[in-house]
């Protein structure tokens, strides 16, 4: 992945702090948000939606939430090639604090940059609202990918997609997400991620 501007990892010392709460009925009909080109983040109601899959272009569906997710069939995907499938990929994550999302961040990340490695793939990361879960992988994809901090990655989220607000439990996993991809190595580390 080519590094990204100063304007994508934005200083974080001149942010305001969120303010924006939407009600169920806004959730409802907020469309996918692209966080940087080609990552998407949305609702379940977008995975399973073959109009908005088709109209982003999504090739690939990485689901942070157990259950079962409908994603539509290749018939009705008309801008998928002829026997190509969505890819997806499934993280049994709830969204409560004390879920381990740092357990799933590396799977997640790689995952997703193997994705967009093609430059043809649009990545859509939901969960059930598209304001927790999916924006902390996002989030922390951003930070991995790019040497963001977690407050610049979460700013860039936000920026992108207002309703993001990853709980305190995910905010914190970011933080030490971060710090082991930026621990030295022979410290029980790794290195970071190459770009």
């Amino acid at each position: 992945m080519p590094p990204l501007s100063p304007i994508v990892c934005p200083s974080t010392s001149h942010r305001a702090p969120s303010r924006y709460a939407p009600t169920p009925a806004q959730l409802q009909t907020l469309p996918p948000s692209e966080i940087i080109p080609r990552l998407y983040v949305g609702d379940l109601a977008a995975a399973e939606s073959p109009q908005v899959l088709a109209t982003l272009g999504i090739t690939h569906v990485l689901s942070a939430m157990p259950g079962h997710v409908a994603l539509p069939p290749p018939s009705a995907l008309p801008h998928l090639p002829p026997h190509q499938t969505l890819q997806r990929f499934q993280l049994p994550l709830q969204d409560s604090p004390f879920s381990e999302l740092a357990a799933f961040l590396p799977r997640a990340t790689a995952w997703i940059a193997a994705a967009l490695r093609d430059p043809g793939a649009r990545v859509l990361v939901h969960c059930v609202q598209g304001v927790s879960r999916s924006s902390s992988i996002a989030a922390a994809f951003v930070l991995a990918q790019y040497g963001c901090t977690p407050e610049q990655a979460l700013q860039l989220v936000r920026s992108k997609r207002p309703c993001a607000q990853p709980n305190p439990g995910f905010v914190s996993q970011l933080g030490e997400y971060w710090q082991t991809l930026h621990a030295p190595r022979g410290h029980g580390g790794h290195s970071t991620p190459s770009r």
